[in-house]
């Protein structure tokens, strides 16, 4: 038996390490040992392979978890601990060019519990494309499931506490226009003082629905998007990083999307809709702020479904040796207006506000609160405070 047990303990130390490549020995009484001596014979010592068409993957992955505390004006307060943003992801390098990849990612998302089923995380891709490098001079391609021009850039330049709240036009707080990934291409240009995201996409996002048919109640039309920014301080063809590059950006982006599925009337007649918004960002390694106007226009009748305009402003000042604490805000307003009367239907309202601590590269701890107010129903306005552990790797 005890020959049985240390044998068992060596094959779980040889799975253990097969990484490592450490040879293993045992003697006639059973003993491991790391190196050879008399009496004692090698384990054999296998390793799976990972096999792959390609020279190079790269994994790596992003999570949003939190804790969130919520009180509606009228209606009881919730305590819910969230998964807002599980990604895991795989970039396969399948050309020559080492700037060339295919990259897939999932995301998994908690879905609470209902009355026809349990609570369950679901599985899906967020992201699947082939980036082709320098198909244009200065350009790369985007095609597949891949980013919109707009939302990538906000989160990545002018708005970093995507943990706690997405942008102003994609947030359900405000005119929620678009979201942030869709079947289509996206050329992507670089340079100095000038870069621009400008696509073609179905127009629905990557959980809408499009089959491109003629049924006007599904929608065959697409969505023609764009970004164009001026990079005043130059380093538009870098990767920035907030707390060592100065940038000052200037940008007009927008989205023309026709026969949108989403946007249909009472009898089923998809409709287009489109918005257009100029939005500045300056960053230096010790603060932020950035601003924002949007507006959009809807040619379905009587509706304030993506129609009306407004704007977003936000600051963050950072501190600490090695500027790891931050102070943060942020301030959204929406105008909802009728489609056919061009009156004010109603205005939300929309304040973010806390604190972070960027523990290490990978991981950064935030606390922060919201308030939300619609102006034509005291039933949607809400409070919340919210712990976050964004972790990167």
């Amino acid at each position: 038996m005890k020959k049985i047990v240390l044998s068992a303990i060596a094959a779980l130390a040889v799975g253990a390490t097969s990484l490592s490549a450490t040879q293993f020995y045992v003697d006639d009484q059973g003993q491991v040992f790391t190196t050879s001596g008399e009496g004692r014979k090698a384990l054999e010592n296998k390793e799976s392979s990972v096999f792959s068409k390609t020279s190079k993957l790269e994994f790596s992955g992003t999570h949003y978890l939190g804790f969130v505390n919520k009180d509606m004006k009228e209606g009881d307060s919730t305590n819910n601990f969230e998964v807002r943003r599980n990604y895991v992801q795989v970039k396969a390098y399948v050309l020559d060019d080492p700037k060339s990849y295919l990259r897939v990612t999932l995301d998994a998302t908690y879905s609470n519990k209902t009355a026809d089923d349990g609570g369950h995380a679901d599985v899906y891709v967020k992201y699947a494309y082939l980036y082709l490098n320098n198909v244009l001079p200065y350009t790369g391609m985007e095609f597949g499931m891949a980013h919109r021009p707009w939302i990538d850039y906000e989160e990545h330049q002018g708005w970093w506490m995507r943990s706690v709240s997405k942008v102003f036009v994609e947030t359900s707080e405000a005119g929620h226009l678009t979201n942030s990934a869709d079947l289509g291409v996206n050329f992507k240009t670089k340079t100095p003082y000038f870069t621009s995201e400008l696509g073609v996409f179905n127009g629905e996002g990557y959980h809408g629905e499009n089959d491109g048919n003629d049924d006007e109640e599904i929608g065959d039309g697409v969505s023609a998007e764009w970004r164009l920014t001026a990079a005043l301080l130059g380093n538009g063809e870098k990767k920035r990083k907030p707390l060592k590059d100065d940038y000052f950006d200037l940008s007009f982006f927008g989205q023309y999307n026709m026969d949108n599925s989403a946007n249909a009337d009472a009898l089923g007649n998809v409709e287009d809709y489109n918005f257009y918004g100029f939005h500045t960002v300056y960053n230096t390694p010790s603060f932020l702020i950035s601003a924002q106007y949007v507006t959009s226009e809807n040619d379905q009748v009587n509706t304030t479904d993506w129609n009306g305009q407004g704007y977003s402003v936000n600051g963050t000042f950072r501190f600490g040796e090695k500027k790891q604490f931050s102070a943060f805000a942020r301030y959204d307003e929406w105008e909802n207006e009728n489609s056919t009367t061009g009156v004010v239907s109603y205005t939300e309202e929309n304040a973010i506000y806390g604190v972070a601590w960027q523990q290490n590269k990978n991981f950064k701890w935030l606390l922060s609160g919201q308030s939300y107010n619609r102006d034509n129903s005291d039933s949607s306005d809400y409070t919340s405070a919210m712990l976050t552990a964004e972790v990167h790797w």
